[in-house]
Formats: C-alpha cells, structure tokens, sequence
C-alpha cells in the first residue's frame, strides 16, 4: 500500500500547521528543509560510487540519461538542461526523459507514470546503448514507467543508477547503484515536491558537477568551457580569463577575443602560445586545462 511509504506518512511537527501565523508556518517548512541536506550528506559513498561509473562511461563514449515521472522526471530535465549553458555539452551527452514528453513539463499527464512500456520505449527512441547510463527517479520508489526504464536498460548491460527517497525501495532493489535520501515525510504529506524533491535536485547536482568537474569542464571553482555567447557569459568569460591568467579585464578581452575560448585564451598567456599551439596541448589533453598547463 502506498500509504506505507515514508513519502506518504504524515509529519507530526506540521500536524497543525494549518492554525499556525504565517511566520510560524514557514518555520516549520524551514525546520523541515534543514533536514534534508542531512539525508543526503548520509548518502554520499553511494553517490560517489555512481558518479565514478558515470564518468567512465562518458569519458568512452557513453551518455547520462535521466527518467522521472512528475516532479522528479521535471527535476531531473531541469538539471540535463543547465548542463549545456553552464559547461558548453553537447545537447546529447546529458538527455532526461519524463513520463508524458515535454508537454509534462507544464501540465499535469500523471496516467503516463503507470506505462512501464513506455519507458523502455522512450529509451529505445533515444538509442539509449549498452555504454550509456541510466538514473532513475522516483521519489517513492516504485513509479512503473521509471521501473520499465531500469529494466530496459539493465538488460543493455548499461550501468542503472536508482535515485528514490524510500528506503529498500523496488527502484533501490531493480537498480547496481541505489542512492536513497531518506528526509522523512513531507510537511503536506505526500507533496513529495517539497522535501524529497529538494534531496533529488541536491543529488542531481552532485551527479552532474561532480562529472563535469572531473572531465575537465572546470578549472579551479571556475567553468572554462563557458561560451561567451552573451552580453553576461562574454564578461563571465572575461572575469575568467583575467583571475586564472592573471591579467587586467582589458588584457582577457583580448585575448578572449584573440583565442575564441575561455581555455584557449589561459593557455595561450600562461604558457606564451599561438592558438593553434594552445588548441593542440587542450586536445592531447582531451580538453583538460589543468594538465595542459602542466599543473
């Protein structure tokens, strides 16, 4: 029954939270929030298990899928679709899949959950492979179109990565790698869009960083493969260029201008380079900045 799930239990700090002033109210929601980078922090071996899997496989190939339903499937588009923006990805190295196609995003399709068919069928429209990685998310744990997903994909040989907020959950059991951040019921029970939705965006963020962090798209706490594509990430490419070179605004705008990239511009100061030679020491060093300044 659903009604065992811990998503679903009512919470008894918020049992009157309906007769609360309004300051009190939201502190009992914030009480609440406080506990959840706890649950989270308690999974973090598991998380870095996951995440050195992701990066092998995208580091040969493969790409990271993510396929929720609700909530979880926005959180997890959310997240692949910063990816790009932040790091300059290609668009099909990171995909998320929601139960009921983009339309879900805006609009309320909660029958498309119930399709287990329909998960492995989005996957295979995608070419999901064998070399890929598939996380599932699933705030209570048994969402069949998330389940139908997992099994689609561990029957590829892809790694499967289960990311729920009920312990021993069908999702922790179906998946190799089951992250489950347990922060307890919600303060509306049931509404897993508020606490369990915060632990599934925490970990997501994790799991995405952390793998462009540890293939080279950042440097420092810095993103250098940003594109200065705008009036806001030109002068964020430039304040980049200037505090890793060590050089004034002026000087990373042109060399910003002169290099093309953020990385290309350090590279090409740091180590007196033309670009053609700075382009050629990033890619021997598959695009990681810090070994190609020899660091």
């Amino acid at each position: 029954m659903r009604s065992d799930l811990l998503t679903e239990a009512a919470n008894p700090s918020s049992a009157s939270i309906d007769l609360l002033s309004t300051e009190e109210m939201l502190r009992v929601i914030n009480a609440a929030d406080q506990e959840v980078a706890i649950a989270v922090e308690r999974e973090i071996p598991k998380i870095a298990a996951a995440l050195d899997g992701i990066v092998e496989r995208l580091e040969l190939g493969g790409h990271l899928f993510y396929i929720g339903a609700g909530t979880s499937g926005r959180i997890g588009v959310l997240d692949a679709s910063e990816c790009p923006p932040t790091f300059n990805t290609p668009p099909e190295l990171m995909q998320a899949l929601i139960a009921g196609s983009d339309y879900a995003l805006r609009h309320s399709v909660e029958k498309a959950e119930d399709d287990p068919k329909q998960g492995k069928q989005d996957l295979a429209d995608r070419q999901f492979g064998a070399g890929d990685v598939l996380v599932g998310i699933a705030a209570s744990g048994r969402t069949p179109y998330v389940l139908g997903g997992i099994e689609y994909a561990r029957s590829m040989g892809a790694l499967t990565i289960g990311l729920s907020c009920t312990p021993d959950s069908e999702l922790a059991r179906a998946a190799e790698i089951s992250i489950t951040p347990a922060p307890g019921p919600e303060v509306i029970a049931g509404s897993t869009r508020m606490r369990a939705g915060t632990a599934t965006k925490l970990v997501l963020n994790m799991l995405s960083t952390g793998a462009m962090i540890r293939l080279g798209y950042v440097y420092s706490n810095f993103m250098v493969n940003v594109q200065p594509v705008n009036v806001k990430l030109t002068d964020r490419g430039r304040r980049i260029v200037a505090a890793v070179a060590g050089v004034s605004y002026d000087e990373a705008s042109q060399l910003l201008d002169a290099a093309g990239s953020v990385r290309i511009a350090i590279l090409m100061q740091k180590c007196k380079l033309s670009r053609s030679e700075a382009e050629a020491r990033l890619a021997a060093t598959k695009g990681r900045l810090r070994l190609a300044l020899g660091e």
